[in-house]
């Protein structure tokens, strides 16, 4: 179901606060604060779609050939001894194995 923001209108005309009320699209829009009784207006805010930094492209950036691309050195670490071992770069002075 979509969550709905609402936001409170006092006597006096201004802005209350806002609340989220998580409805069916086929609910009515609510005109009344459940608790309050004072008037709402429903909020319309843009949808939220960011697809430059999906899991996907992030792992696609932090990639093996990106990094050494980059001139990055990049290092991942072994569970079972704990040691980190270098799995992209080229600087001579990185060493092949960093020891815990």
């Amino acid at each position: 179901m979509p969550i709905y923001v609402y936001q409170e209108i006092r006597a006096d005309g201004s802005e209350g606060e806002l609340l989220e009320i998580e409805q069916p699209m086929s609910a009515k829009a609510l005109e009344k604060h459940p608790v309050t009784g004072l008037p709402l207006r429903r909020v319309y805010l843009p949808t939220s779609m960011n697809t430059k930094y999906t899991p996907g492209h992030t792992r696609n950036l932090t990639s093996e050939k990106n990094v050494a691309k980059a001139g990055f050195t990049k290092y991942v670490r072994d569970k079972q001894t704990g040691t980190y071992h270098k799995t992209a770069g080229a600087d001579p002075r990185a060493p092949d194995v960093l020891k815990k």
